[in-house]
């Protein structure tokens, strides 16, 4: 695997071709657990976390987290599908089950984080693979990154189809009371048999709007990603109002659908598997994505409108930006007087 072809791009003095980590570097790991079997991890150290994104993307934020390449959850339409092509990486198994893990990502992340020439802007996570998939319950890298953008009063956001998110509640909380926390899930229709087949090593989408539903009593507001509706699989009127109100019951702050594109590897298996499931789509499906990745227009402003019309009668409030949260100052504690040697404590 060409380890030594991804490269660092970042604004600062770094070189263009520096790698993102060395041959030398990789641990290769199978686990003979019912979870993970048939799965491969290549543990890497990282040389850096914090990925710029590039100036042409689509995406409001400009930089990212991505501490796993490849992704359990086996979506079939993923569009990250194509990065693992720069690995030598298959990308329809392969992604699925040759998962990259950045075991360093934590303390890489908190030195990065210290460095005088990041400034604190907003950090994105779940954008490209999610950070919560299987393979962060065996090496559980999250709650060091986050306590790493915590103690750094650093605003983050992260997206994820994954209810292992709720083990990080405490340190979701602690973060949401000294910066902004954008919190999303993933949830783009409830068709049991759809999702069986698209998602298949996702939580059910009923788990996931589980998530949205303990996040919000617990203060964190939480909004949902309608992502994707499947065209002629899950975007009948009916199908969109069953999934509308689910995600309304469950006490969303907002509703974003989000049609489905097929980008360069994420489309020729997206494409094997329709064959394969509903053959009687596939000609449908080239005339739509014709004219590349995205569905038309028309057809995505028909969706959007319709989801919209959806949310405001089931009475979900639109996205509207927090404020940033600020650092409050340390309240003044009275020492005790003590009869013996005592511990000093930071918290």
């Amino acid at each position: 695997m060409r380890w030594e072809n991804l490269t660092v791009e970042s604004r600062h003095d770094r070189a263009a071709d520096a790698a993102l980590f060395g041959a030398d570097a990789v641990t290769t790991r199978t686990f003979d657990t019912p979870e993970f079997r048939g799965m491969t991890f290549h543990e890497v150290r990282a040389r850096s976390i914090l990925n710029r994104v590039p100036g042409a993307s689509r995406m409001p934020f400009e930089w990212t987290v991505n501490p796993y390449r490849g992704c359990t959850h086996a979506c079939v339409y993923c569009f990250a599908r194509k990065t693992h092509s720069y690995l030598d990486l298959d990308t329809g198994i392969g992604f699925d089950t040759q998962i990259v893990v950045k075991v360093n990502a934590p303390e890489l992340l908190r030195r990065q984080l210290a460095s005088p020439r990041w400034h604190g802007e907003h950090v994105a996570m779940g954008t490209n693979v999610d950070c919560y998939q299987r393979a962060e319950g065996r090496y559980r890298l999250m709650p060091g990154i986050l306590a790493a953008l915590r103690d750094r009063a650093n605003p983050f956001s992260i997206l994820t189809k994954g209810t292992l998110i709720l083990r990080d509640l405490d340190l979701l909380k602690q973060s949401a009371e000294v910066t902004d926390v954008g919190i999303s899930v993933s949830v783009g229709f409830t068709d049991t048999e759809l999702w069986r087949t698209v998602e298949p090593g996702t939580p059910a989408p009923e788990r996931r709007l589980d998530v949205v539903r303990t996040l919000g009593e617990h203060g964190i507001g939480c909004g949902v990603l309608m992502a994707p509706v499947i065209p002629f699989l899950g975007d009948e009127p009916a199908q969109l109002r069953d999934t509308v109100r689910a995600i309304a019951a469950a006490g969303a702050t907002s509703v974003t659908p989000l049609v489905l594109h097929l980008r360069p590897g994420a489309r020729e298996w997206f494409m094997t598997w329709l064959g394969r499931h509903h053959p009687h789509l596939v000609r449908r499906y080239e005339r739509l994505y014709a004219d590349g990745a995205y569905a038309p227009k028309w057809y995505q402003r028909r969706i959007t409108r319709q989801v919209h019309d959806l949310a405001e009668e089931y009475g979900i409030g639109p996205t509207r930006a927090g404020m940033p949260r600020r650092i409050r100052p340390p309240e003044p504690v009275e020492e005790p007087v003590a009869s013996g040697p005592t511990q000093l404590t930071l918290l």
